[in-house]
């Protein structure tokens, strides 16, 4: 049998994994347009501060691959899947045969259509060579300035902040994390970035980046202008369809897929930031890293379906704790338990719907996030507990 990948991030290599661990005899081929392994994009924002060197970052080694009989085509982009003839063209019109291909090229940072963000100065923090760049550039200046306030951004922003540049963040929501907190939370979160020398600029829109030769500043919708040495537009991400549109494969907001991950046409399965489930596009590292797996086992002939993943972000910011998962309810629809301690400077929120946890926010702590999350997967029936959640006693759910 043999198998092809296209994507060398987590979905792509976990799913290498379980396929040679369910065939040992399979040629299995990763091709990736990266010039580095496997590595851990999460702890990009560390090598952004300088607290760790370019190595460190690395999942796995040269020799894992040598020692799972895996080819690994670095810097290497497919450009075309020839599907009657089941083999993917490399740009270096290299052909390679497949019976089983796994599309897990992951996905790339969007920028908005604002003037001037192709200047010198302006960057998206994705990859390695993204953050390379910055790390390059940013030497000897003194301030950056992050359009978007996500949790990339802010993350983005206090690594630039360790090595002494002054930050400010533009957002075009009234809070910061809008997809993560609601108002007292993000109020709480707020004053805690500002306390350590973040400058915000919530509900303002961007206009124009500005300069000559490379970025001066930002100039916003309502006529404020911020200076800046350089800027990280962090709007997101968008799943990579150039492949799946080639072959024709259908679109909605990611590449569908079934339970086993399977695209529409047999034989190719799909999993990673491209993948639409059960309309859901995920776009989380857990979430990849369970397709990846079961996407594997399906490949190397063990049926295995994918149900899921529970949503939730982990934002650590000089020792700022923040859990955000599920439904958080920033609009209070829904039932929900709420804690908040001033002085402990702790905020805590359980969302209910029909006697299910359908979500959770921890602000200050992360005391019981295992029972939360563990409760929220396993959609328990807390009825008989409710009482004591209301009062958080969060020991009701082991």
């Amino acid at each position: 049998m043999n198998y092809i990948i296209i994507g060398n991030g987590v979905a792509g290599t976990t799913a290498a994994e379980h396929i040679r661990k369910n065939d040992p005899e399979g040629t299995i081929k990763i091709f990736t347009e990266e010039s580095y392994s496997f590595y851990s994009r999460i702890r990009l924002m560390e090598y952004l501060a300088g607290e760790v060197e370019l190595p460190k970052l690395q999942i796995r080694s040269n020799t894992w691959y040598d020692q799972n009989k895996i080819q690994l085509f670095l810097s290497t982009r497919v450009v075309d899947i020839d599907v009657p003839g089941k083999a993917v063209l490399t740009q270096s019109e290299e052909r390679h045969g497949f019976d089983k291909l796994l599309l897990a090229d992951g996905s790339h940072s969007f920028v908005p259509p604002i003037p001037g963000a192709d200047k010198k100065g302006v960057f998206t923090l994705r990859t390695i060579q993204d953050a390379q760049e910055i790390k390059n550039y940013a030497a000897g200046k003194t301030k950056a300035l992050l359009i978007g306030g996500g949790v990339l951004g802010l993350e983005a922003g206090n690594s630039l902040r360790k090595t002494g540049l002054k930050i400010s963040v533009v957002e075009f929501s009234s809070r910061l994390l809008p997809r993560q907190t609601d108002q007292v939370c993000a109020a709480l979160l707020q004053t805690r970035l500002e306390q350590m020398g973040f400058s915000f600029y919530l509900g303002a829109a961007s206009k124009e980046i500005i300069g000559e030769n490379q970025v001066q500043g930002l100039l916003l919708e309502d006529g404020r202008r911020i200076e800046t040495d350089l800027i990280i537009i962090s709007a997101g991400i968008r799943p990579n369809l150039e492949m799946a549109q080639k072959i024709k494969l259908k679109i909605g907001k990611g590449i569908p897929v079934s339970d086993h991950l399977e695209t529409e046409i047999p034989g190719i399965y799909a999993a990673g930031d491209g993948i639409e489930h059960r309309g859901m596009l995920y776009g989380i590292w857990p979430a990849s890293e369970k397709q990846g797996e079961v996407a594997g086992l399906n490949m190397a002939g063990k049926p295995t379906v994918y149900s899921g993943t529970t949503i939730s972000n982990l934002l650590k910011v000089v020792g700022i704790d923040l859990l955000a998962a599920g439904d958080i309810d920033p609009d209070h629809k829904l039932e929900s338990f709420i804690d908040h301690n001033p002085e402990a400077k702790t905020y805590r929120k359980l969302v209910l719907k029909e006697n299910l946890i359908v979500g959770c926010l921890l602000f200050g702590t992360l005391e019981g996030r295992k029972n939360i999350l563990r409760a929220m997967e396993e959609k328990r029936d807390i009825s008989a507990v409710k009482d004591r959640l209301s009062k958080f006693d969060l020991e009701a759910l082991n």
